[in-house]
């Protein structure tokens, strides 16, 4: 029994290396079952509160838990487990376009980055490449070099070819940087092991397994993180901005010769400024809902913003003189949108500069613009013109250089519950932030005490904590906005100077989407904006079936296997087929401790494995029976068999190894997944053949056994 305690412990080590490795596996399935029931308790909850709650109880008692386990269990694939293909692409145009100094930006540069963006639709070449062509053939001719738009740096470096390599260094980081941020937010976001994959010189390939929340992932994928504070200003500046966009527009409309607006319907933007004006009432209500402060930042409304009383029809309007003098009320009407083709796409107020000043609604009929704040207010159905107009490239001259134009990111929730209307409103902001999100060093989702609404509470490090605190102290009573990705949270008025580095973003419309938030402001934001060009969606159900269907054929085909050894080889065919069992369970438990990926094909690769298991066996024991018919002895024939079939089984394994390995390395997706499997099962199958079988067979044939059956008749040897 001595002798057998090292080919015992050969046989049963295995069995348990592979129970450890699997165990995260059984765990991470109860684990996620738990997860699910904690979900569902917080969709069920009575308030949010409760269903945050749950879920903060669910991390603390079991989150660290099912993250390792995650981290370490057996990974299906997406035509196993169901989830999305993604293929994404970075904007390098966009980069590009930041790159360049806003002051220096002019009709010919936006004819540059016009151009390449219609080329780059239409072609797989760089787009840098693009640009710098179109470049060559739109701006130089007008006397314009490279050097007149980006920054060059130390000026004795000075040189084009300097700036295209910077160019060049930016789009290849922000690839990189792309593929480690997403990376980041997958795994905060609770992913089990995504395939991320870097293709050509702009586009990212993902794969998710188990991601249910389609829309969910889309937004976390998308949205660029890019958080700036942006200081409000909504003063006369940007209305005789808008009062010039009128006039181009206004005159345009003029010399066309079908005599008709620009603007492509009338009626509806007739209608748009009737429901701009009915909102405005509700939308001047707006108060202590958006707070980046405690006690420190006020409401999204200073208080002197006061809803329009029904006499506010007589306050003194901001027209000095009729042009509409002796006028019908329809020519009155066709006259002013004639006339203001822009402006009255929203709804204008004015808040006069007095302390507890009415706000009124603003007319754009005069050049005498009175100082002061202004607020602006549109409808949905008016966005997608409004923002046509402001991207023109002969309008966007007219907006001051260092002035942008940024709408809410959420309508205003009373006016959507009471009247089913999506009121946003917009501000103009300094262009150039006062502070952006890279010193955020972390975020966590909440919801406000007082209002139970979802907020992010965010952290500095300390190089923005001082800057927050002397940004704050040096604009107070002025409104900074909190801009993500475009869209501004919340415009806050600054009452006292902040300390510390804590801020707080609101105006989140749910939960999911405080979490999303918390999510990418922790992973970090995106050096340029990233498209989703394809994707594929693979259920839970149509991966069910793949795993049905493969565990079925994997079934059948071991059922028969086990079925024709036995009846074969009698005793040995079931050694053959326990080492057949034991060469199964080793791919598995290897491909969980390699961190590989189990896919259908995959599976495949398992079957063919199965058959070259047994070849080996069928070899061996062909080969013991050979020599039991020449007369050796029991002993003496399975030593000669296992000795002389191994340069057989050798050479089989090898050159399917060959084979395997090519499919490997130059195959992708699918056929890698098969050539893994294959691979791996070529080196179990050596294992178990020759020194499992081998191990067991000794232990049952001792020296004094003079008989075992390998299919043939009972015999005694002579010996």
């Amino acid at each position: 029994m001595k002798n057998n305690w090292g080919k015992l412990l050969l046989v049963l080590l295995p069995v348990v290396a592979v129970i450890a490795v699997m165990l995260p596996t059984f765990q991470a399935g109860q684990l996620e079952t738990k997860e699910k029931e904690a979900i569902n308790r917080a969709k069920n909850a009575a308030n949010s509160e409760d269903s945050l709650r749950i879920i903060e109880e669910f991390k603390k008692n079991y989150g660290q838990d099912l993250f390792d386990a995650k981290k370490n269990q057996l990974k299906l694939g997406l035509d196993l487990r169901g989830g999305m293909y993604v293929t994404l692409e970075v904007d390098i145009l966009k980069l590009i376009e930041e790159t360049a100094q806003n002051e220096s930006v002019d009709e010919y540069f936006t004819a540059v980055v016009e151009k390449t963006k219609k080329d780059a639709k239409n072609s797989d070449q760089d787009v840098l490449d693009l640009f710098l062509k179109n470049f060559n053939e739109i701006a130089r001719p007008k006397g314009k070099s490279l050097i007149s738009y980006f920054d060059i740096g130390d000026f004795k470096d000075a040189s084009e070819q300097k700036i295209i390599e910077k160019l060049r260094k930016n789009a290849d980081d922000a690839i990189d940087q792309a593929r480690e941020v997403i990376r980041q937010r997958i795994d905060q976001f609770g992913v089990s092991e995504p395939n991320i994959q870097k293709v050509g010189s702009s586009r990212i390939i993902l794969e998710l397994p188990g991601v249910e929340n389609q829309e969910q992932m889309r937004s976390l994928l998308q949205t660029t993180a890019r958080l700036e504070f942006n200081l409000v200003k909504n003063n006369a500046d940007i209305i005789r901005a808008f009062t010039r966009i009128d006039k181009f527009l206004a005159e345009k409309s003029r010399k066309q010769k079908e005599g008709k607006t620009d603007l492509e319907d009338n009626k509806a933007i007739e209608t748009a400024l009737d429901t701009a004006k009915t909102a405005s009432t509700d939308l001047a209500k707006n108060d202590n809902q958006n707070a980046l402060q405690q006690d420190s930042l006020a409401n999204t409304k200073d208080s002197s913003l006061v809803e329009n009383e029904s006499d506010s029809a007589n306050t003194t309007k901001s027209d000095t003189s009729n042009p509409y003098e002796g006028m019908s009320e329809d020519q009155i009407r066709k006259k002013h949108l004639a006339d203001h083709p822009f402006t009255t796409l929203f709804a204008t107020y004015y808040i006069p500069p007095q302390e507890n000043a009415r706000m009124v609604e603003y007319y754009y009929t005069t050049d005498n613009v009175p100082e002061g704040e202004y607020s602006f207010r549109i409808i949905k159905d008016s966005i997608a013109k409004f923002n046509e107009i402001l991207n023109r490239t002969e309008i966007k001259p007219l907006i001051p250089v260092d002035y942008k134009v940024t709408i809410e990111a959420k309508p205003d929730q009373r006016m959507k519950k009471q009247n089913n209307i999506e009121v946003f409103e917009f501000y103009c902001l300094k262009k150039e932030p006062e502070l952006t999100g890279e010193v955020i060093v972390d975020a966590q989702q909440s919801f406000d005490p007082t209002t139970n609404a979802p907020m992010v509470n965010m952290v500095m490090n300390d190089e923005g904590a001082e800057r927050w605190s002397r940004i704050t102290g040096a604009n107070l009573k002025k409104r900074i906005a909190i801009v993500l990705d475009e869209r501004v949270y919340s415009a806050p008025v600054v009452q006292a100077k902040i300390t510390g580095g804590r801020s707080q973003i609101t105006g989140m419309a749910n939960s999911e989407e405080a979490r999303l938030l918390e999510v990418v402001l922790k992973a970090g934001a995106l050096k340029a904006p990233v498209q989703i060009v394809e994707e594929r969606v693979v259920g839970p159900s149509l991966g069910q079936d793949s795993i049905n269907a493969g565990v079925t054929a994997s079934i059948a085909a071991l059922i028969l296997v086990v079925l024709y050894m036995f009846m074969y080889y009698n005793k040995g065919g079931l050694i053959a087929d326990f080492a057949v069992l034991l060469n199964i369970i080793l791919i598995v438990g290897i491909l969980a401790a390699l961190k590989g990926t189990l896919t259908l094909p995959g599976i495949a690769g398992i079957v063919l494995t199965m058959g070259m298991a047994v070849d080996a066996n069928v070899l061996i024991f062909e080969r013991i029976r050979e020599e039991l018919a020449r007369g050796r002895s029991l002993r003496s024939a399975i030593d000669e068999g296992f000795s002389k079939a191994l340069s057989a089984i050798i050479d089989g394994n090898l050159t399917t190894a060959i084979t395997a390995f090519v499919l490997l390395v130059f195959g992708t997706g699918p056929i890698q997944g098969f050539a893994t499997t294959l691979l791996i099962g070529i080196m179990t199958t050596l294992f178990t053949a020759l020194f499992v079988s081998k191990a067991i067979i000794d232990m049952l044939v001792s020296k004094n056994t003079s008989h075992f059956s390998f299919g043939q008749p009972e015999y005694k040897s002579e010996s």
